[in-house]
């Protein structure tokens, strides 16, 4: 178990706040990733920091672990396989929601899960 965050832990980052009205549906794999061009995705809460590349790999870290994995866009979903610190986080597809432009969240099973905010910094 790493000290800090356990993965169960880091799958409730990648999928825990509660659902706010303000957000809108992403469903175009272009629109995405063009919020995504230039920016990182940010939850200081769990010091996780991941970099989506347009190639389909997802890296970054957190709580001082490395995160890996890949990613693909299927029917109007972000569909991604991850490992943290050696854990793997299983492969899901997952709603992906934008605020203000500088505000992503995914929700897991397709919108029917729990949900994710990160700041795009």
């Amino acid at each position: 178990m790493k000290p800090a965050l356990t993965s169960l832990t880091l799958a409730a980052a990648l999928a825990a706040t509660p659902a706010l009205a303000d957000y809108r549906p992403i469903t175009d794999q272009a629109e995405f990733l063009g919020f995504l061009a230039t920016k990182n995705l940010s939850n200081r809460l769990y010091g996780l920091t991941l970099t989506v590349s347009p190639e389909g790999t997802i890296s970054g870290r957190a709580a001082g672990y490395d995160v890996t994995g890949t990613w693909a866009w299927q029917d109007g979903y972000f569909c991604r396989q991850m490992n943290w610190g050696g854990q793997d986080i299983p492969y899901n597809c997952q709603l992906v929601e934008i605020r203000n432009g500088n505000e992503m969240r995914f929700t897991v099973d397709q919108g029917a899960g729990d949900s994710a905010s990160f700041k795009l910094r």
